[in-house]
């Protein structure tokens, strides 16, 4: 994500219960800014327990029942609100094994532009998500941590002159009553809930594709002409990033949305990149070279999350720094094969002097910082996450050489696919791949803020220049 108050506590769940699929149907009305859903999940329960406990903030849950071992038990609700999370009491022991949560709720569709949100434009109003860090509970009842990465069945039922995207690619369209459809989109790869995407609007797409996978962009009628850069930089970032990665691109489309209001300046929902419209949309006919590098740049730095991010996600918040320092890592190298004269070297130079001056301060922080709210948690998104890390990372590539850090990346993500993985997942798989102490390397700039000081002094000894380095 490239980035407003941020609640000041909520709650980790135990790992006791496990969402393994949702099944989710929601109804938003934006005439009325308010939306209805109902929700399956499939649980792995690991051991038998009382109660259950989601994240749900700001829903009003009607019904909750739970499937298990053939028999139905109806669960009491109890929200709270302080700990963003919602207690279901069964009243009894609920068994070891697999279950089926249903669940009722509603929601308003808030002006927050976060959660399940109203943007609109001078002529409408339109539905849309951003659920990075811990807002997918404001939409619906979930396990809203990154570790709990589980398949997303999802169906909008929405107006009939509107349109719906998603994650994944839409399956079937069915006509409803009272003039609405119901879209259904296919299930998804295993996902974290923040992630998921759900629009609702009028939406008008330019469509290519790169390497057989579809590509879409996709604005807000009347602006289909200004999607054309971003549609040919997307083609050309996707085919660079699958050779890069020796991974094809995991999902079965990719949707770049602009959305009138958006805080984020891009958020990597999975197949389904949401931007802020200015930095997705540009007239290629008058655009100067700077507006290019920047809508690019977005571009670039969205997809590799796919990869480093959506394909592998870090198993906590204290870990995004391996997300958002890889994704700006790699945002400038299928640019500078794209378009070498805009020498983004020098953006690079310039990239890491800002990071070294950010980290001289007396308040600067370590890049894995321990969270816990979502206020600590938002607040991690900073040029230490993005500058400092991508400079780091540089500084590995430099000394591992770039094949060899390409192909131990590539061994990475292809032992990690679908799951989750800490720093010390990285750095040891990285080590193991390269045959070099990338753990030590790694941990030592990770895990101490600031850089290295260095103190050179040079003497002569006869004809000989030496040079001490101490630090």
């Amino acid at each position: 994500m490239l980035l407003l108050a941020i609640p000041l506590s909520a709650a980790r769940l135990g790992e006791r219960v496990v969402p393994k699929r949702y099944v989710l149907q929601v109804t938003p009305d934006l005439s009325r800014e308010t939306f209805a859903g109902e929700e399956s999940i499939d649980l792995q329960i690991g051991e038998p327990v009382t109660t259950l406990r989601l994240h749900a903030l700001d829903l009003a849950l009607s019904a909750a029942t739970l499937l298990v071992g053939g028999e139905t038990m109806a669960l009491t609700v109890s929200p709270e609100p302080v700990s963003e999370t919602v207690m279901l009491d069964a009243g009894r022991l609920i068994p070891a094994g697999p279950a089926r949560l249903q669940l009722h709720f509603e929601g308003k569709l808030n002006q927050e532009l976060r959660g399940f949100y109203v943007s609109r434009t001078e002529k409408r109003k339109y539905a849309v998500t951003q659920f990075e860090a811990t807002d997918a509970r404001r939409a619906f009842p979930c396990f809203d941590e990154p570790s709990f990465k589980a398949v997303y069945e999802i169906s909008l039922v929405i107006d009939s002159r509107d349109s719906a995207i998603s994650n994944a690619q839409m399956i079937s369209d069915t006509p409803g009553r009272r003039g609405k459809h119901t879209v259904r989109f296919a299930p998804t790869p295993p996902i974290s809930s923040y992630l998921v995407a759900m629009l609702v609007g009028d939406f008008r797409c330019l469509k290519g594709s790169s390497d057989d996978i579809p590509i879409r962009v996709c604005t807000t009628p009347g602006q289909e002409r200004l999607a054309r850069f971003a549609l040919d930089t997307a083609q050309a970032v996707l085919h660079y990033d699958n050779v890069y990665f020796g991974i094809r691109y995991p999902f079965a489309k990719l949707d770049l949305i602009g959305i009138p209001d958006f805080q984020a300046g891009a958020m990597e929902n999975a197949g389904a990149i949401t931007f802020r419209e200015s930095f997705l949309l540009l007239d290629d006919a008058t655009a100067s070279t700077e507006d290019r590098k920047l809508v690019a740049g977005v571009i670039a730095h969205e997809i590799a999350h796919m990869w480093f991010g959506d394909l592998v996600t870090m198993k906590w918040w204290d870990d995004i720094w391996l997300n958002e320092g890889f994704a700006t890592l790699m945002t400038r190298r299928p640019l500078e094969a794209w378009h070498p004269e805009w020498r983004l070297d020098l953006d690079a130079v310039n990239q890491t002097l800002a990071a070294l001056a950010t980290d001289s301060r007396q308040s600067t922080r370590k890049i894995r910082t321990g969270v816990e709210t979502p206020r600590e948690i938002f607040s991690l998104f900073d040029g230490i996450a993005y500058g400092k890390t991508a400079s780091v990372l540089g500084m590995i590539e430099e000394w591992l050489g770039p094949e060899v850090f390409r192909k131990s990346i590539s061994q990475y993500l292809t032992r990690y696919a679908w799951n989750n993985a800490s720093a010390e997942d990285f750095w040891s798989s990285m080590a193991q791949s390269s045959g070099q102490p990338v753990d030590t390397v790694m941990r030592s700039f990770v895990e101490q803020p600031g850089a290295p000081l260095l103190h050179i002094t040079e003497r002569c000894e006869g004809e000989q220049r030496l040079l001490e380095v101490s630090q």
